[in-house]
């Protein structure tokens, strides 16, 4: 995969405490952002596809083993009372 270079403003204290986490990871704080970055990614593209697929089940229904129900006609029906 190509890679890009690109530019971030972060501050001060961020910086020194990824570098500190870079070092005890033994990776570049650039490999360290790249990683964390990618889970994001990652993470969020997963989250998204199961709601989809959620959405779609709820769309879909799911048959709970009932009967049909009666129509409002059905329920109100006075032939049978004369």
């Amino acid at each position: 995969m190509a890679k890009q270079n690109i530019t971030l403003s972060l501050d001060k204290a961020l910086i020194r405490r990824a570098r500190q986490l870079s070092v005890r990871k033994s990776m570049s704080v650039s490999k360290l952002l790249s990683v964390e970055l990618e889970r994001l990614v990652q993470d969020r593209e997963q989250y998204d596809m199961a709601k989809r697929r959620a959405l779609s089940a709820l769309k879909k229904g799911y048959h709970m083993g009932g009967r049909k129900p009666s129509t409002r006609d059905d329920l109100h029906d006075r032939k049978g009372l004369r």
